[in-house]
C-alpha cells in the first residue's frame, strides 16, 4: 500500500526541451506543503470525431498493425512525441482516435498528458478555454476594483497588489468538463500572487458581507429568463464564494505562472485561484470583486455549472442539483512506456486537498495493485503523480484502470457507480486504457 510519503520518486528524464522549465520568482512559499496550498482555473474544447466509438476508434489504430512503433499510426508527428527516459518507447493507446488534436487553435488547447517530464505543466502547454472570448487587458494601466460592502473601496493596480507580497504556491486542477478519452483539460502549476484574504483586508470587510462576487474582464450578451419575460442583457462572466470561503486564506489573486506573468489566454493580468476547485471557479482577468449581502445567482454560477444526480431514499429517487465547486477524488493512467521488456504506468491523481491513502492499478480482470506516489508531487493542491511497474505483460490488448482512495475512505467511483448522474460535468469515474503488446 502506498501513500503520499512514499519514498519512491518518479523516473524522470534529465533532459527538457527548450521552454518547458521557468525558475519561479522568488518569494514567500505558500502552498508548498501538506498544510498549506492552493488551485486555479483554465479549461479547453477538443477535436472532435462524431461517429467515433471507443471500439472504432481502436479497431482504426489496430488496422494499421500498430505495436510499439506505431505512433504515426495515430497521426502525431514526432515532435509532439513526450521526452522519455533513454531506452524507453511509447505504448500508444488504442482508445485514442487517429486524428486526436490536443490545440484546435491557439486560444484552445489541451494538454498531451504523455509529455508529463516532471511535476509542473509547461506555460505554453496548459490548457485554456473561455467563454467570452480573450479580452485584451494592458497591464499598464490595469486596475482591480474591490466594492461594496467595504470600509475602504479599492482601485489597485498590479504594482499595489505586489508591493502587498509575493507569495507562492503549488497547485493543480481541471476543467469540470475534463472527461474521457484524453483528460487533457487538467494541469498543475507554481504560481505567484497575493492571497486574496490580504487584499479583502486592506479594504476592510463589513459584518453584513455574504457573497464576494469576483467579476472578469470578459464580457456578452446573454437573455435572462423570468417566467413570460426575457431580457437581454451584457454580463461579464462571473462567480462567487461564500464569506467563510473567501476570508478562508486560501483563495488567491495570481499573476504569473511558472516564473513568467500570465499571458493574455491565461487570463493576463490577474486571475483568481480557488485551492481544491474545478477550473470555472477561477475567474481569468480578474476585474472586480463586488462584495454583497445577496445571493449572486450569475449564468455560470447557477445555471450553466450544475451537477444533477439521482439517489435512492426510502425507495424513491431523488434528484439533487449541485453547484460545481470543490472537485472530486480522480485519478486517471496518462500513459504506458516500455523499456525492453519491462512495462511503467504514469497516472494523475486530483481531488480537492484531502490527504490520500492509496492509488491502485489493475491489468485486465486482475487483483489491484499498489502504485508509488511521486514526492515531488505532494503538496496539498499540487495534482499527484503515481507510477507502476507493469511486470510480466503478455502480448495481445490489454485494459489498464487505477483507482484512488483518500484518507477519509472515499473511494473513486465507477462508471457504473454514476449511473444516475445526469450531467456530463463532475466526471471522476475510474477510466479504462487501451493498450496493444506486441
Amino acid at each position: 500500500m502506498s501513500s503520499t510519503n512514499d519514498a519512491g520518486a518518479l523516473a524522470l528524464p534529465a533532459h527538457r526541451r527548450p521552454g518547458t522549465s521557468g525558475s519561479c520568482a522568488k518569494g514567500t512559499p505558500i502552498g508548498i506543503d501538506l498544510k498549506s496550498p492552493f488551485v486555479i482555473r483554465i479549461d479547453a474544447t477538443l477535436s472532435k470525431e462524431p461517429n467515433m466509438t471507443n471500439r472504432n476508434m481502436r479497431r482504426e489504430i489496430l488496422k494499421g498493425g500498430l505495436a510499439f512503433a506505431g505512433l504515426s499510426v495515430l497521426g502525431i508527428p514526432e515532435w509532439a512525441l513526450p521526452a522519455l527516459a533513454q531506452g524507453e518507447t511509447l505504448v500508444p493507446f488504442t482508445d485514442i482516435p487517429a486524428n486526436a488534436n490536443f490545440t484546435p487553435a491557439p486560444d484552445r488547447r489541451t494538454f498531451d498528458l504523455r509529455k508529463i517530464d516532471g511535476p509542473f505543466t509547461p506555460k505554453d502547454q496548459f490548457f485554456t478555454t473561455q467563454h467570452y472570448g480573450h479580452p485584451e487587458v494592458d497591464p499598464a494601466t490595469f486596475r482591480l476594483k474591490v466594492t461594496g460592502l467595504v470600509d475602504r473601496p479599492k482601485s489597485l493596480s498590479l504594482d499595489d497588489l505586489k508591493k502587498m507580497g509575493n507569495a507562492e504556491l503549488i497547485a493543480g486542477f481541471e476543467c469540470s468538463g475534463n472527461r474521457r478519452p484524453l483528460q487533457g483539460l487538467s494541469g498543475n502549476g507554481r504560481w505567484n500572487g497575493v492571497p486574496l484574504k490580504t487584499v479583502l483586508d486592506s479594504a476592510g470587510v463589513k459584518s453584513s458581507a455574504r457573497e464576494f462576487v469576483f467579476f472578469g474582464a470578459d464580457h456578452g450578451e446573454e437573455e435572462v429568463e423570468f417566467r413570460t419575460q426575457k431580457y437581454k442583457l451584457d454580463q461579464q462572466f462571473g462567480r462567487s464564494l461564500n464569506r467563510e470561503k473567501a476570508m478562508s486564506g486560501d483563495p488567491f489573486l495570481a499573476w504569473a505562472l511558472n516564473g513568467e506573468p500570465l499571458t493574455r489566454h491565461q487570463g493576463s493580468p490577474l486571475r483568481l485561484l480557488v485551492p481544491g476547485w474545478y477550473g470555472v471557479c477561477n475567474v481569468k482577468w480578474l476585474s472586480q470583486i463586488h462584495l454583497q449581502e445577496d445571493q449572486y445567482l450569475g449564468k455560470y454560477q447557477a445555471r450553466w455549472y450544475r451537477t444533477v444526480k439521482g439517489e435512492m431514499i426510502d425507495g424513491e429517487m431523488k434528484w439533487n442539483e449541485t453547484a460545481v465547486t470543490h472537485m472530486q477524488l480522480k485519478s486517471f493512467i496518462a500513459r504506458v512506456t516500455r523499456d525492453g521488456s519491462r512495462y511503467k504506468v504514469l497516472g494523475v491523481v486530483l481531488n480537492d486537498g484531502t490527504p490520500l491513502r492509496t492509488v491502485e492499478v489493475r491489468v485486465d480482470d486482475g487483483p489491484w495493485q499498489p502504485a508509488t506516489m511521486d514526492p515531488s508531487t505532494k503538496s496539498k493542491y499540487s495534482w499527484k503523480l503515481f507510477t507502476y511497474t507493469w511486470a510480466g505483460a503478455t502480448p495481445g490488448e490489454h485494459t489498464l484502470v487505477s483507482r484512488v482512495t483518500d484518507a477519509n475512505g472515499k473511494v473513486q467511483p465507477t462508471e457504473q457507480d454514476l449511473e444516475n448522474k445526469k450531467s456530463f460535468l463532475e466526471d471522476n469515474s475510474q477510466h479504462p486504457r487501451k493498450v496493444m503488446i506486441s
